[in-house]
């Protein structure tokens, strides 16, 4: 494990258990992600942009996500 996941997985073990699930629910998926190759060519500058934003820090909260996923229904 590097240090930096390390870091991350001490920070979310501080926060409340339906929290780290949601986390570890994203990680989950994250790691089912292939490659780029995966990634439509019409998609890839949107996904490109939203990495960018997570890289600075840019995330939505979780009470944003509930709100956006109720949204569909």
């Amino acid at each position: 494990m590097t240090k930096r996941f390390e870091q991350a997985v001490e920070a979310v073990l501080r926060l409340p258990a339906a929290d780290q699930d949601w986390i570890a629910e994203a990680m989950l998926s994250l790691a089912r992600v292939g490659t780029a190759d995966d990634i439509e060519p019409e998609h890839l500058e949107d996904v490109l942009a939203g990495l960018a934003e997570i890289e600075r820090g840019e995330l939505a909260s979780p009470d944003e996500v509930e709100a956006s996923f109720r949204s569909f229904g």
